[in-house]
Formats: structure tokens, sequence, C-alpha cells
């Protein structure tokens, strides 16, 4: 079996392949102060959790955005496999034309997202991944990786939003029944969860007049799940794009 891990800002998102099938997924949360054994335990019950031995276990690997975080996972993976994780990297054969000023500088999780994406879907594509930040790719037919946008996340922007404004309250993110809220707290969740729906119509929108054509539309992401359903566009949404990712590019490069 292949462990797949994906390191994000927030969470470590950890999967299990068996013959190119996802056997179970699931999420730990980012530290920065956990060691290489804390991560190590960790991952290894998780995957006990779900009914898979760490001798299942064939190889790694592994994507990080998180610098701080990743030898810490990367030792701890060491030291209860036995094996040095894949690294998502330069080297690595991804398949990609990345026509960016600066190739090396591409997040991992975004050369991981578009693989995957490509995988399944034709190109013109219009990637988008909702999680600590909202990031927005293009990718062109003949796998030409574009490039994007950034932005900060639902939840950074609802925080910034209850952290800088003294009289508005912390609140869930569930779906809104109207946009024109009639309280406070429906008139903030209304703002993030519409607010970011009518952005990423609106981008895509510009996006696809730069391009001088359509594409297909692709969402994952934690925050995903919540927003697509608002935007005006269809979005396919893809909760493993991730994962399914990065067990293409370990087909890929396997040793």
């Amino acid at each position: 079996m292949l462990l797949a891990i994906d390191i994000g800002n927030t969470n470590l998102v950890i999967g299990c392949f068996r013959e190119n099938t996802l056997v179970f997924k699931a999420r730990i949360a980012t530290d920065k102060a956990r060691t290489s054994d804390q991560y190590g335990v960790e991952i290894k019950n998780m995957m006990e959790a779900f009914g898979v031995q760490i001798r299942d276990i064939d190889d790694c690997i592994i994507s990080s955005v998180v610098p701080p975080v990743f030898n810490s996972v990367r030792t701890g993976v060491l030291k209860i496999i036995g094996k040095q994780p894949m690294v998502v990297g330069p080297g690595l054969k991804t398949g990609l034309n990345i026509q960016m000023d600066v190739p090396s500088q591409v997040g991992s999780d975004r050369i991981v997202i578009a693989v995957a994406a490509l995988a399944e879907y034709q190109a013109p594509l219009i990637l988008m991944d909702l999680g600590t930040a909202t990031t927005i790719e293009v990718v062109e037919p003949e796998n030409r990786y574009m490039g994007g946008v950034i932005l900060p996340g639902v939840k950074i922007s609802l925080e910034a939003l209850t952290n800088r404004a003294a009289q508005l309250p912390g609140i869930s993110l569930d779906k809104p029944k109207h946009v024109i809220g009639k309280n406070t707290v429906d008139c903030m969740r209304n703002g993030i969860m519409y607010g970011t729906a009518a952005m990423i119509d609106g981008l895509v929108e510009r996006m696809e007049e730069e391009l001088g054509h359509q594409a297909t539309l692709v969402a994952t992401g934690g925050m995903a799940q919540f927003i697509v359903p608002l935007c005006k566009r269809k979005i396919i949404l893809e909760k493993d794009l991730l994962l399914k990712g990065l067990n293409i590019l370990y087909q890929k490069n396997k040793r």
C-alpha cells in the first residue's frame, strides 16, 4: 500500500492507496511544535484506526507547503515505515509544462492538484483549492501550467473580520438561507460565503476573458463543499484531488 501525505497550513491530509484505490482518508491538525516522534505516532495510530497496519505500507509520498513541519513529518514516517518518503519537488516527473517566471516557486500542492485534474479532465482547466488560502490556477492544453491567483481563505477572512471588529461575534459557516441578512450573524455569514462565491465567479469570468475561451472548472479543499453550491458557474467538486494527485505522481516516479 502507498501512504500519501499532504502537509497543509491547517491540516495534514493522509490517505492510503491499494492498487490505485483510496482505502481511507483522514486529517491531523498541523502543529509546528510537534516532534517527529509525535507525528509518527499520530500517523501510525490514524492508520490503525482505519484498519491499516504498518506492515501493509510499501512506500510513502509527501507534499508540503509548511517547511517547519515537513522535516518532522518526513522523519516520523521514516521511523515508522523504515523508508525515506518520496517528496514532491524539483526533479520529480510531473508531465507539466510550467510557464511561470520561477517554476521552482510553484507550491507542491498546486502541482499535485494540476496533475490529478489532468488525469480525469481535459484542458483547458481552471482549478480551485479552498483551504487556508484560496488559490485559482489555469492549465491550458498540452499540460501548460499558466499560473493563477492566491488570496485569503474563507476562515482567514472570517478571523480577520471578527478579530478587528470588536462588536462582531464568531460564527459558524452554515449554508445561508438568503443573501440579505436580517441580523449581525447572518450578515457576516452571508458576506463571507456569498462574497467568496461571487469572487470566484468573477475571477473565473475575468480569467476566461483573458484566455479567450471557457474552461472546465474543478474545485477541491476543505471549504469547497460549502462555497461551490453558492457559485453561479458549474464547478465540479473533487474532495480527494490532492491525494489522487500524490498517487499519480508516485506511479510516475516510483523507485
